[in-house]
């Protein structure tokens, strides 16, 4: 059976050629296998100082001294509990390229230590309480993060600040929570009101302050998942020239031809530190084959679900029927309307639009991007060159959800001013206050940690 205080080992370096790469051991055995398994000058590497760095071989330990090493390798000791793991933990440094790290790790496994699960070197550094569960959060964030704002958000998280945040508003409902509980101890007929009424301010405090955090979801979304960005429109009005001016290649292929696209085409862009999915569809008309139908029907799902959808439109001839009907399907909120081809002149203006935002460009001479990118973050509400903050992901949206309805709750019935609420809203902070243990992990259960970790690559 698997065990925390087994010896685990893995390689925490990428699969491929590269500079140098890295097996991690990290456990009570740590140091007597790297005694098995190192080969240098000077006492073994359980005789060492911490912070040591030795340079030697590694070799099996079921080989002879005459037999060829494994690879050279630079051998760093760190010892409990100053580590990523707060245990003991040996880090070799081999040469890069699956060979030899891979041998070394099957060497360091010979030698008593075990297959590291997903994650398990930070799921130990929670459990051994070296950083917090939103921190350990952070360091999956911060490897998976696919732009410049999603790093600083969760290097703000690792940094510990959005665990500040929790720790302040838990302990202070803590505070509320022994208050609202003595008041148990009093007769009814002795309950003093102002006690009551300053119990009810505290706790609409700590809601405004999940409220606040609540609201920093959207833009953590954002950041972790990245933006739909859907281009829609009639066939031949340039829509995958567009995907090509975005992307600054020839992605797409564009032809005169109506219909060229028949599926979905996407990739993805970095706009001012958001990913953005662009997603090129085939053209929106009645179909004329089994096989465009299934092309407009998906780009239609694709509208339904996009953050923001670009609609283009050919603006060198007016609006037709198809148009019109096509505008009243689209939603004003997440609407921007590509005004295309406007080097052929320009007969739709964005003021008989209904209201869309809408950019004129010439695609074909990659007229119009700036501004379309513009209107692109001015739909997300992303600010230009602002730094980003720690924000909340899915996980925390959800205790954080369930936590004020619990307040608002007990909130709601503390103000009827009757006595026999209180036990029931004393308990009712106590499942908020169990909610809100959840997302740091002062409340945890294996179920929840494995859900967690196992989104974490091996080796971290």
């Amino acid at each position: 059976m698997k065990s925390q205080w087994d010896t685990i080992a893995a390689i925490a370096t990428a699969p491929g050629e590269a500079g140098i790469a890295i097996v991690r051991i990290s456990g009570p055995q740590s140091l007597v296998i790297a005694d098995k398994v190192f080969r240098g000058k000077g006492p073994r590497p359980s005789e060492r100082s911490p912070n040591t760095f030795l340079l030697g071989f590694i070799h099996s330990p079921f080989e002879t001294d005459n037999e060829e090493d494994l690879d050279e390798v630079i051998l760093l000791i760190y010892r409990a509990p100053h580590s990523y793991t707060r245990e003991d933990v040996v880090e070799i440094q081999g040469h890069g390229g699956r060979t030899c790290a891979r041998r070394i790790l099957r060497a360091v496994m010979n030698a008593g230590a075990r297959a590291a699960e997903p994650g398990e070197f930070t799921k130990r550094a929670f459990l051994n309480g070296r950083i917090d569960l939103l921190q350990a959060e952070a360091v999956a964030d911060l490897i998976q993060a696919r732009s410049q704002r999603a790093a600083a958000a969760a290097l703000e998280q690792l940094d510990g600040r959005l665990s500040a945040l929790f720790t302040a508003t838990y302990d202070n409902l803590l505070e509320i929570a022994a208050d609202l509980e003595a008041t148990l101890d009093f007769p009814e007929e002795k309950l003093p009101v102002s006690t009551i009424s300053a119990v009810m301010t505290r706790l609409e405090g700590v809601t405004r302050d999940l409220r606040d955090l609540l609201a920093t979801w959207e833009e953590g979304n954002l950041l972790r998942e990245g933006a739909l960005v859907v281009i829609s429109g009639r066939p031949n009005v340039g829509k995958s020239t567009l995907l090509n001016c975005l992307l600054g290649t020839d992605r797409a292929i564009v032809t005169d031809i109506a219909g060229t696209t028949r599926d979905t085409i996407e990739e993805q862009i970095v706009l001012d530190g958001v990913v953005l999915r662009l997603v090129d569809t085939a053209g929106l008309r009645e179909p004329s084959c089994t096989i465009e139908r299934e092309g407009v029907q998906r780009a239609q799902a694709y509208v339904e679900k996009a953050d923001i959808n670009l609609h283009v439109i050919d603006c060198s001839e007016n609006l037709n029927v198809e148009d019109k009907g096509l505008l009243k399907t689209l939603e004003l909120g997440k609407t921007v309307i590509v005004l295309n081809k406007s080097d052929l002149g320009q007969l739709v203006q964005p003021d008989n639009l209904g209201g869309f935002s809408a950019v004129v460009c010439s695609l074909i001479r990659g007229e119009g991007i700036p501004g379309l990118k513009e209107a692109i973050l001015d739909k997300l509400g992303i600010e230009r060159e602002v730094p980003s903050h720690a924000v909340i992901s899915e996980r925390h949206r959800q205790f954080i959800q369930n936590a004020l309805n619990n307040l608002d709750e007990a909130v709601d019935l503390l103000s009827t001013g009757k006595e026999d609420v209180v036990v029931v809203s004393a308990g009712l902070v106590r499942n908020a206050l169990e909610s809100l243990g959840t997302i740091t992990g002062r409340v945890y259960d294996d179920e929840m940690l494995e859900s967690i970790f196992s989104r974490f690559c091996v080796g971290k």
